[in-house]
């Protein structure tokens, strides 16, 4: 028994020395040998950079596929992109040879403000903003956007504190204030004479505004509205610029008429005097250090009885007369509060484009490094192999890239929604953004953290912008509207369409919903490369699962309202198929401006990568649990997705570098690892 468990004993030894002979043979790269002996070690020649430009061959034009994406304005963000690198004041520097440009995150809350603040005053004095305000027309908004879309590519600080003076402070006024407040306040603002922001959320209520607690009432013997702040809770919080730099704010508080609480109303407040001191009967304070956006200055607001004018309140929607009396055209409150939020449609839009941006910045930095840095030989002396060669590389790349495609198209598609509103649009455009910005943000905090990690420790540098940009655009998925209650919302609206229907002569028509009334489409037994591939097939896929997914959360509701629960609770209690559903037609309307986009081609090498590209991203969507977990996919076709998902990556792999070219960001917008990494890591840089 003793010699057995002895033998048993050197066996197990001896498998585990073999083991790590196999181990290090492959880590050295040595033959394999069936003796033991100690393998000499000889040095590898030295790695050098090769640009893969110099391998890597375009198949189509880039140029045409930036004007697709980028859609308008391309002179105008070329004109900031150079105004931009051509200034001390954004910190260029030189690595390995090419000139950058970031912020310098080294510096403190302090510097990074102030520094925010100056880039500001630069752009100002070269006309950058001219006219966001006082123009009017669809160029201007696109421009404007276009401007937005470029700062937000150097920091998000300064696109963060550009947007509460110009959407929110300046968008309130357009929105709320009739001619009076724009003739008087919007040039001023514009001009920067003023500078606003924008007092909505509070430590108590961020996205119930509803329930805010700031209280505001009318003095009809002085002619005066009374804000006041009359607990802790009900302090202004992350309000943008009110730190350092704000002189006037939009407040939001319950307008409070003759003992009658007439709901949420808007009006201007002034909070620091021309010389930048703060008013009487004002209190301010700074939100402190955050993990991201030090370079916007968030402070927190109360206020202790303090008199406005009457004209300070933003009447476009309800008025007060001097003797006190409460006017509104719009009787009914729950109309009378959806038209104070029309200004966050704006923001909203502003968000979901920027996080696009990001993801583009993310993905051309990750995917130029994979094609340059290797890892490993799949044989002794031979090279090793570029990281984007690797299949599990290019799946795990790949599809966020075809999703940043697909969001580009979005985004696009929500741009002109928003610049060509009527008011019969603004329901479409209050789903559409709500949806866009919340799947957009989230996204990019994925294809940010992938990009990262794809990295490997070259990501966790600040010079190398993946990481960092995580924790700047973090607060993208709560501020604005949190996410989770953006699609629920989203699903809501689906709910009520679906009700609207159900009435006699009616059918579906908005919001993209008009496939229910059509009949079900229907996924075949048996799936191929050629069905998989088919724009139609995919449409019908992410349509099948809307539809569903609709029936059964309306089933959901009623049987929980049939026992007698309101139907908020019935909301509430259903979150998990409001989840799913929000993310159906966020998906689905996705696709379809894919597909629209991809339609305005000539059929050539353009119009088969974007062919690529789409079915990409349409079986990645496929690829949610909820087609095996509601059966619309059986566990034979997921398989199959699966298969041609890599098949499709495979594909793409020689278009990589032309795609992230194609996304028009200037090399000094990216960081060191995306071009010469091993000159930028020298020796000789270090000392520089």
């Amino acid at each position: 028994m003793a010699k057995k468990e002895k033998k048993t004993r050197n066996s197990a030894m001896d498998r585990a020395f073999q083991r790590t002979k196999v181990l290090t043979d492959h880590l050295l790269q040595s033959p394999p040998s069936s003796s033991f002996q100690t393998p000499s070690l000889s040095s590898n020649a030295c790695l050098n950079y090769s640009p893969p430009e110099l391998s890597e061959k375009y198949a189509f034009d880039i140029n045409d596929m930036r004007k697709l994406m980028d859609g308008h304005d391309l002179e105008e963000r070329d004109r900031l992109f150079g105004m931009i690198t051509q200034s001390k004041v954004f910190n260029p520097r030189v690595r390995g040879g090419k000139v950058f440009v970031s912020p310098d995150y080294n510096q403190s809350m302090e510097q990074q403000r102030e520094m925010t603040w100056k880039r500001i005053e630069y752009l100002f004095e070269r006309g950058v903003f001219q006219g966001w305000l006082t123009g009017e027309g669809e160029e201007i908004e696109m421009r404007r956007f276009a401007c937005f879309e470029v700062l937000g590519l150097f920091d998000h600080s300064i696109s963060i504190k550009l947007g509460v003076h110009f959407f929110l402070w300046g968008g309130a006024i357009q929105f709320f204030g009739t001619k009076h407040h724009h003739d008087k306040w919007l040039r001023d603002t514009e001009n920067y004479l003023i500078k606003g922001c924008f007092a909505m959320t509070e430590l108590g209520h961020g996205s119930n505004v509803r329930g805010i607690e700031t209280i505001t009432t009318y003095d009809s013997n002085t002619g005066e509205f009374v804000i006041n702040t009359p607990c802790e809770s009900a302090q202004k919080y992350w309000i943008g610029g009110a730190a350092n730099h704000a002189t006037h704010t939009i407040v939001f508080s319950q307008l409070n008429i003759n003992g009658t609480n007439q709901g949420v109303h808007a009006l201007i407040a002034q909070i620091r005097d021309a010389d930048g001191n703060v008013r009487p009967n004002i209190r301010i304070a700074d939100c402190g250090h955050k993990i991201g956006l030090n370079g916007v200055d968030n402070g927190r607001i109360w206020f202790d009885n303090v008199r406005v004018p009457r004209e300070n309140l933003l009447n476009s929607v309800a008025d007060v007369s001097p003797d006190g009396k409460y006017l509104s055209a719009i009787k009914d409150p729950d109309q009378r509060f959806a038209a104070f939020l029309a200004p966050l449609t704006a923001g909203r839009v502003n968000i979901a484009v920027n996080a696009v941006y990001q993801s583009k910045v993310g993905l051309a930095i990750a995917i130029r490094y994979a094609l340059t840095r290797r890892a490993f030989s799949l044989k002794p002396k031979e090279p090793e192999v570029l990281l984007l060669d690797y299949p599990s590389h290019q799946r795990r790349l790949l599809p966020l890239l075809a999703k940043t495609f697909a969001m580009s198209f979005g985004a696009n598609y929500l741009k002109m929604l928003y610049v060509k509103r009527t008011p019969q649009s603004n329901k479409i455009i209050h789903v559409v953004s709500s949806s866009f910005k919340a799947t957009f943000t989230w996204s990019n905090m994925q294809i940010l953290q992938e990009c990262r990690e794809a990295c490997g420790g070259q990501g966790l540098k600040t010079e190398n912008r993946v990481g960092h940009l995580k924790a700047e655009h973090d607060v993208q998925s709560t501020f604005e509207g949190d996410n989770n209650i953006l699609m629920l919302q989203v699903s809501k609206a689906l709910f009520a369409e679906y009700m609207a229907a159900q009435k006699p002569n009616k059918a579906f028509k908005g919001l993209g919903l008009e496939h229910m009334n059509k009949p079900c489409p229907v996924i075949p037994s048996q799936l191929t490369t050629t069905t998989l591939r088919c724009s139609q097939f995919q449409i019908d896929a992410l349509c099948l699962r809307e539809r569903d997914l609709l029936n059964r959360f309306v089933a959901e509701v009623s049987q929980c309202q049939a026992k007698g629960e309101s139907k908020e609770h019935a909301f509430i209690m259903s979150y998990q198929l409001a989840e799913d559903l929000g993310k159906a037609f966020s998906d689905r309307t996705i696709l379809q401006t894919f597909v629209e986009a991809e339609a305005t081609l000539a059929a050539g090498s353009l119009k088969d990568v974007l062919g690529l590209l789409r079915s990409l991203y349409a079986l990645n969507c496929l690829e949610d649990g909820a087609y095996l977990r509601y059966g619309y996919l059986s566990v034979e076709n997921a398989a199959t997705v699966r298969r041609e998902i890599t098949k499709i990556c495979s594909e793409l792999r020689p278009h990589a570098l032309a795609l992230v070219s194609s996304f028009g960001i200037p090399d000094a917008y990216l960081s060191p690892i995306a071009f010469n990494w091993i000159d930028a890591n020298s020796w000789s840089s270090a000392q520089h």
